[in-house]
């Protein structure tokens, strides 16, 4: 009964929660970078964040701003095969809202055959089929011609990609031709880092670099709240602050203890404080194996033994401490503290100093895992 209540907290990787939870301030901010003028630095973005940090959902949650302020978006596709014909394709199914016409054919073509009036159309029957390269060139061309702006969002950015070799090569082409697009692609740092030392790729070390930091804890309280009261469950206040602390501001934390708490509830919708610990103990579970696991399992084994160092001193700490725990030269550990910042994993302070980036994993480390 009680797990029928929840219309909330939807804790599953991308999902999309009733409520964007802390990040307001950031989508005006993008969306306003994406009004700029075409070629502008903002109109290029590379969102950076760890897993369960909310960015496939500030994806489509500036895929709709971004309509409602008249561009055709292409929305959230993850980096695959056949990548570049699935941004032709959902770029021409947008654009098919300003269409008077039936919905669009979707093939290969030519120029002659676009055009709003009738849909942006490519017929299969033609003996010549362009690149989606040239497709996807021939739509920015005409959206710019019927004054629309063209939007990418790309999710899951991953190194090494053939398919975003060619998308950042034509959006290279289009920004030079002067036309109306931008682009936005998302993915953890490890893997952004790896595509910006891409050489193919240097263009988008101009782009704008936005990480998505923690919630702030005031907007994850008053989303619980507001999230409680809605599913009918009747959590107190200082068993609801309990719940904030230990979601340490982590977006898939807080709407998996969110969920949980909901779950188990009673009939009435009253939660003990068995209920909490326990809807807490399973959350944190949860998301321990699909976050922290998953993080720290490509590491090599003296990343971890850097980690398992810094989680053992307790953070912040300093760099030399780090080393002096691993029984190395401070030289040597300063390797791994690089590449750890570099994916994310760890954040340095102008101390010198370093701690955790990933909420929960230094005590996930602390257990021992």
């Amino acid at each position: 009964m009680a797990a029928e209540r929840d219309s909330v907290f939807s804790p599953s990787f991308g999902n999309r929660p009733t409520r964007l939870v802390g990040r307001k301030e950031l989508l005006e901010d993008l969306v306003s970078g994406l009004k700029s003028r075409p070629g502008d630095k903002r109109r290029a973005v590379v969102l950076l964040g760890q897993r369960g940090y909310g960015k496939t959902v500030l994806l489509w949650e500036l895929a709709d701003r971004a309509r409602q302020e008249g561009f055709v978006v292409a929305s959230p596709t993850s980096v695959r095969e056949g990548l570049m014909e699935r941004v032709v394709e959902k770029l021409a199914e947008d654009a098919s809202r300003f269409s008077t016409a039936a919905r669009p054919r979707i093939a290969g073509g030519s120029v002659g055959a676009l055009g709003f009036s009738a849909g942006i159309q490519f017929d299969r029957g033609e003996s010549h089929v362009p690149s989606p390269e040239a497709r996807l060139t021939m739509i920015c061309r005409e959206l710019g011609e019927e004054g629309r702006e063209a939007l990418i969002l790309i999710d899951e950015l991953q190194a090494n990609d053939s398919e975003i070799r060619r998308l950042a090569a034509t959006y290279q082409e289009l920004v030079g031709e002067g036309l109306n697009v931008a682009i936005v692609l998302a993915g953890v740092p490890s893997s952004v880092s790896e595509v910006l030392n891409d050489k193919v790729l240097t263009f988008l070390n101009r782009a704008r670099k936005v990480a998505l930091e923690a919630l702030p804890r005031g907007e994850v309280d008053a989303f619980l709240r507001s999230g409680f009261e809605k599913c009918g469950v009747h959590v107190p206040v200082d068993h609801r602050r309990f719940i904030v602390e230990t979601i340490q501001g982590a977006p898939y934390l807080m709407q998996l203890a969110g969920h949980y708490v909901v779950e188990y509830a009673d009939d009435e919708g009253a939660v003990d404080n068995d209920a909490i610990e326990m809807a807490v103990k399973v959350a944190r579970e949860e998301y321990e194996q699909d976050v922290c696991t998953t993080i720290l399992s490509p590491l090599s084994r003296r990343d971890k033994d850097y980690l398992k160092a810094m989680a053992l001193l307790g953070t912040p700490c300093r760099t030399s401490r780090v080393a002096e725990e691993m029984a190395v030269t401070p030289d040597y550990a300063q390797q791994y503290r690089r590449r750890l910042i570099d994916a994310g994993i760890i954040t340095t302070s102008a101390q010198g100093e370093v701690e955790f980036a990933v909420p929960l994993l230094e005590d996930y480390l602390k257990e021992g895992r």
